[in-house]
């Protein structure tokens, strides 16, 4: 299929007069509730993985990493390849796909297995699945219904709240692999059922597939977060002792994110001629010259910042420093996923007239105020329960509120061609900003532990010169005392430089997860200055 339009049998009538298709929308929201249940399930195998493969704090954060790098990397393509080959098929390519890296993860031997086959498979089936989500919603829903659809879509996270539950049930019960294998199901079954989808009308273009888009766009983006998640490992500029190779002496995280920020400014360049010469490109103009669709595109990045924030920071330190089991942070999930689903669905279907600018910004703040709340819950050896629970329940609300909105203001702005692809440029911020905040806050919270706990030992008269040196060459892991205790068995000390060590690294553990916080809300209030005069519904009619 080329472009794709969906019969409307009462074409002529307005909008509003259109039924709603209800079983279309449950098929997408089951797919998106897969993508984010995914994410979840990893988020609760964090203590698994530790024990079960043996993974670092590094591996952890690079297996939340790979999903949104490959998505990343080849969302925009699989955003183009649906206006091509036909959403339907794109969407069931892409669970097939998802399917197979779910019982990739569930069979993985090692922690290199399943990264760079489950995460990566899971990761490229999104890559067509989601995108054919949200290419879909212009096809089959017109007027007010596609707001309400796109608000669905956004609620679709807070329904997602109750896969890690069940998912956490799985895991205590039944271990790791048997979660990723319900997952593996779960992408089966919504295959079958996306068979029932309508049929759309194919308008005859002929379309080109942008090759070379493709290339830079998937080159550039992976660069550009490969950098970014090497940071913690690799170093900022002198080389870690995890670092795989030097540029010039220093660490390679810095020149890859510079080269992938060139070839995506090249990318910029060569899709206005592909543009001008096939009338389709990768990354067509009006996206980037429509503040409306700018303003739409950093309001997707910034919630799912928001949530790889929550990820790589709140899960890993309930686990492994407060000592939460998978149940305990699946509840959590709820807490944040009912909020999510009440705000996505109803701020669309209650207050249709709302200005969209202002609920965004709105987000923002609760976002930012989440943040805040969950970084007070943070104590040395653990956390505040009620802390915990409040910062979940006002992430909810921040995220639900700029997901009622940050879909439908991209597809308000652009013809219908261009709205159906926008679906790839849209999941592609999304994973870029989640990978950014894995990355990025992941970077801040490790290389502060580690630089924090040699600053804290290097002040201390207590400790040896010979520990001193044997530190200076280690990358502390985010972990208990317990975890940090087994990780420093080799270096010969005392007990009272033993003693001194095991405080030194509490107290980095807890003051580097609470300024990693405090940058996250910093990052997701500069949203507020990227919020334009937005176009609303009654202006346009979709």
């Amino acid at each position: 299929m080329h472009s794709a339009t969906i019969a409307h049998p009462g074409h002529t009538k307005p909008a509003g007069a259109e039924k709603f298709l209800v079983l279309p929308i449950v098929i997408l929201i089951l797919a998106q509730m897969g993508a984010t249940g995914d994410n979840g399930a990893l988020s609760l195998a964090t203590s698994a993985l530790t024990h079960e493969l043996g993974a670092t704090t590094s591996e952890i954060q690079l297996a939340n990493m790979v999903y949104p790098l490959v998505g990343g990397a080849f969302m925009i393509a699989g955003g183009l390849a649906g206006t091509i080959i036909g959403w339907k098929k794109s969407f069931r390519i892409g669970t097939l796909l998802c399917a197979a890296g779910e019982v990739s993860l569930a069979f993985a031997p090692n922690m290199t297995m399943f990264i760079w086959v489950g995460r990566v498979l899971v990761g490229f089936g999104a890559s067509f699945m989601i995108p054919s989500v949200l290419g879909l919603i212009p096809l089959l829903y017109r007027g007010r219904n596609r707001m309400v659809a796109f608000g669905c879509i956004g609620a679709a996270s807070g329904l997602s709240a109750v896969l890690p539950l069940i998912l956490g049930v799985v895991m205590e019960t039944a271990g790791m692999r048997a979660t990723f294998l319900t997952l593996g199901v779960y992408f089966v079954t919504v295959f079958v059922i996306s068979l029932t989808l309508p049929d759309t009308h194919q308008v005859d273009e002929k379309l080109k597939f942008d090759g070379m888009g493709v290339a830079l766009a998937a080159s550039g983006l992976f660069m550009f977060l490969i950098g970014m998640s090497g940071i913690s490992s690799w170093g900022l500029v002198t080389p870690l002792s995890g670092c795989p190779f030097t540029i010039f002496g220093i660490s390679p995280a810095l020149p890859l994110i510079a080269c992938g920020l060139v070839v995506l400014a090249l990318l910029v360049h060569v899709e206005g001629e592909v543009e001008r010469k096939n009338g389709i490109a990768l990354l067509p103009s009006a996206f980037l010259k429509t503040p409306q669709v700018l303003a739409g595109l950093v309001a997707n990045a910034l919630t799912f910042f928001f949530m790889g924030a929550q990820s790589i920071l709140m899960a890993p330190y309930l686990q492994l420093v407060a000592g939460w089991s998978p149940i305990d942070v699946g509840t959590i999930s709820i807490v944040t996923g009912v909020p999510t689903f009440a705000l996505a669905l109803g701020i669309p279907k209650l207050l249709p007239r709302a200005n969209p600018r202002r609920v965004i910004q709105t987000g923002y703040v609760a976002m930012a105020l989440a943040l805040g709340i969950m970084a007070l819950a943070v104590t040395i050896d653990g956390c505040s329960t009620l802390g915990v629970y409040l910062g979940a329940f006002m992430a909810g609300v921040g995220a639900g509120t700029v997901s009622s909105h940050a879909s439908n203001i991209v597809a308000l702005a652009l013809p219908e061609r261009e709205a159906s692809q926008s679906g790839g440029i849209q999941t592609t911020m999304r994973n870029v900003g989640q990978a950014i905040g894995v990355a990025l806050l992941g970077a801040i919270l490790l290389f502060g532990i580690t630089s924090s706990v040699r600053a804290k030992v290097d002040a201390d008269p207590s400790v040896s010169s010979a520990v001193k040196r044997e530190l200076a060459g280690m990358t502390i892991d985010l972990g208990s005392d317990a975890e940090f205790e087994s990780q420093i068995k080799d270096i010969p000390m005392s007990p009272v430089e033993r003693q001194a060590l095991v405080k030194a690294q509490a107290q980095a553990r807890f003051e580097s997860t609470r300024i990693a916080y405090a940058v996250g809300a910093v990052i997701v209030l500069l949203g507020l200055a990227t919020t334009p005069a937005i176009r609303t519904f009654g202006k346009q009619e979709g």
